[in-house]
């Protein structure tokens, strides 16, 4: 199974792709699209819905996975990622790839093995699941692979019900 997870974000949204075989993991890419807040909401929207239909497109992927939105203090940022979540969502669907979406505290559990595990522990743990040599950077494409993790190692039934 191949999973390309995503971390959304209009500033920064991170992407990592993962392929699960036997029960082992190994990492194919990952990274992240950068868009500016000077840029006009909805051409930094199609940069990102954009991107993923190139990433789909190459990687034909089995599913996507997508974390949830965290709604913090600030409505103006959970708005934002909402609406890089909504690129993201039509970009895999219209590519006719199943999308999942998880809870932040699920994927630091399965990544972690506790649901508010810091984004350092995170990004340690995908480098020890995935045998990478370095970090994966930024923290952006660290927690989509974290995402792809979740999803690739989730029980059968947790992934039909998302």
């Amino acid at each position: 199974m191949k999973v390309i997870g995503i971390d959304p974000g209009t500033a920064a949204c991170g992407y990592g792709i993962v392929h699960e075989s036997g029960g082992r993991l190994r990492a194919i890419d990952h990274g992240w699209w950068k868009t500016s807040a000077a840029e006009r909401p909805e051409l930094r929207l199609k940069t990102i819905f954009d991107a993923v239909v190139e990433l789909v497109a190459l990687h034909q992927p089995d599913a996507v996975a997508i974390e949830e939105s965290f709604v913090g203090v600030d409505a103006r940022t959970a708005l934002s990622v909402g609406q890089a979540r909504g690129a993201v969502l039509v970009a895999a669907a219209l590519a006719g790839v199943e999308c999942t979406e998880y809870a932040p505290a699920r994927v630091k559990q399965a990544v972690c093995g506790y649901g508010r595990a810091e984004k350092a522990q995170v990004q340690r743990m995908v480098k020890a699941i995935l045998a990478l040599e370095k970090l994966p950077t930024p923290n952006h494409a660290a927690d989509a692979l974290a995402v792809a993790i979740c999803h690739a190692l989730a029980p059968p039934l947790l992934k039909m019900a998302g």
